[in-house]
C-alpha cells in the first residue's frame, strides 16, 4: 500500500465513455493515499476540445451528455466515499477530462506522487522528480467491459453551445458541484456563465457560521473551471434571484441544472418567454439524484452511501473535536 502524501495525481486513459469500473482499485488507493488533494486526470481522444470548429471533436458533447455525467459521477463517488470513510471530508478531489495530447500544468497540481495504471500506454509529460507508482486495474471488470452503444440522446441538439449558464451556492465546493460545473464546461465552446448565490440569500442555511463568503466561493469555482477546461471564458457572477443573467441575456443558448433545481429551470423558461428572450435548451444533471436510474445497481448503492452536500460538510466542520470541553 502506498504511503500517505499531501497531494496525489492519478493518470489513466480511457478507450470509450463507458463507466470505468476497471479503475476502481486505483481510485481507492489514490484516495487513501492523498491527505489534502487528489487530482484524477482521465485521457482520451474523445475529450479533445474542438478549437473553434466543432466538427474537429470526435463526439457530440450534447449527444454524449448522459455518458459523461455517468462517468464523472462514478469516479467522484469512488474517491469521495473513501475520503468520507477515512474522515477526510475536506479532501479536495478534482476529476479532469483531457484530450490525448493535453498536458496538466504541474504548478496547478504539484503532486507528491503520481499513480499510474499497469498496462496503460499513456505517456504524459511529467517531472522525473515525482515518484510514480503503478497500480493493477480490476481485471475482472476489464474482461466484462462492453463499449457503449451509440447514444440515443436527441441528435437534433447542436454538438456544443457557444454560451451556457448554470447557478448554485458552491459552498465548500464538493463533488456534486464539480460534476455540475464540469458538465456546463463540457457542452460550452466559448463562455460559461456561473451564478453564485449571494450571501444575503444564505442567511437561513444550517451551520451558517462556517459558510464560505462570496469571494471564496467565486474564487474556488474559477480555479476549478480553469483547471478543468482552460480554453473557455468564465463569467462568475453574484446572483440575488433565481434568474441571474438568464433573466436578461439573449446570448445564452443552454442551461445546466440539477434534478433538484428543475423548478428554477421552469421559472427561468417562463420568465424568458415573458421577456421575448430566446428559449434555452435545458440539460439536467440527474445521475446523482437518489432516484436516478442511470447507474447500475452497485454504483447506485455506492452513491446513496456518499454524501455530496455542503450542509454535511459544514456539519462535519462544526463537530466538536473529541477531547474538547
Amino acid at each position: 500500500m502506498a504511503s500517505t502524501v499531501p497531494n496525489a495525481l492519478l493518470l489513466a486513459s480511457l478507450s470509450d465513455l463507458s463507466t470505468p469500473h476497471f479503475l476502481s482499485p486505483a481510485i481507492i488507493t489514490a484516495a487513501t493515499s492523498a491527505q489534502k488533494r487528489l487530482v484524477i486526470a482521465l485521457y482520451s481522444p474523445l475529450f479533445t476540445s474542438p478549437s473553434g470548429d466543432v466538427t474537429e471533436s470526435l463526439v457530440s458533447h450534447t449527444e454524449r451528455w448522459d455518458d459523461v455525467q455517468r462517468l464523472l459521477t462514478f469516479v467522484y463517488v469512488q474517491a469521495t466515499k473513501v475520503a468520507q470513510e477515512m474522515d477526510k471530508v475536506l479532501l479536495e478531489v478534482d476529476v479532469l477530462l483531457k484530450g490525448a495530447n493535453e498536458g496538466i500544468p504541474e504548478f496547478a497540481v504539484e503532486p507528491d506522487v503520481v499513480f499510474r495504471v499497469q498496462g496503460d500506454t499513456l505517456t504524459p509529460p511529467l517531472s522525473s522528480l515525482v515518484p510514480q507508482h503503478y497500480l493493477a486495474p480490476d481485471t475482472e471488470a476489464e474482461l466484462h467491459h462492453q463499449p457503449l452503444p451509440p447514444s440515443a440522446q436527441n441528435v437534433s441538439y447542436p454538438p456544443i453551445y457557444p454560451v451556457t449558464a448554470l447557478g448554485g451556492t458552491f459552498d465548500h465546493l464538493h463533488a456534486g458541484h464539480k460534476i455540475l460545473l464540469s458538465m456546463g464546461a463540457w457542452i460550452s465552446s466559448e463562455k460559461l456563465i456561473v451564478g453564485v448565490t449571494g450571501d444575503k440569500l444564505l442567511k437561513n442555511k444550517a451551520y451558517k457560521d462556517v459558510l464560505e463568503d462570496i469571494h471564496t466561493r467565486k474564487e474556488r469555482v474559477q480555479k476549478f473551471l480553469t483547471l478543468f477546461k482552460p480554453g473557455l471564458f468564465y463569467d462568475i457572477v453574484v446572483i440575488s434571484d433565481v434568474y441571474g443573467p438568464t433573466g436578461w441575456d439573449p446570448n445564452i443558448q443552454a442551461l445546466v441544472v440539477s434534478a433538484e433545481t428543475m423548478s428554477g429551470a421552469k421559472a427561468i423558461t417562463s420568465h424568458r418567454a415573458s421577456q421575448s428572450l430566446p428559449t434555452l435548451e435545458v440539460f439536467v444533471i440527474d445521475v446523482i439524484s437518489p432516484t436516478s436510474s442511470k447507474l447500475d445497481h452497485e454504483d447506485h448503492e455506492l452513491l446513496k452511501q456518499t454524501k455530496m452536500s455542503s450542509t454535511f460538510i459544514r456539519e462535519w466542520i462544526s463537530k466538536p473535536v473529541v477531547g474538547d470541553n
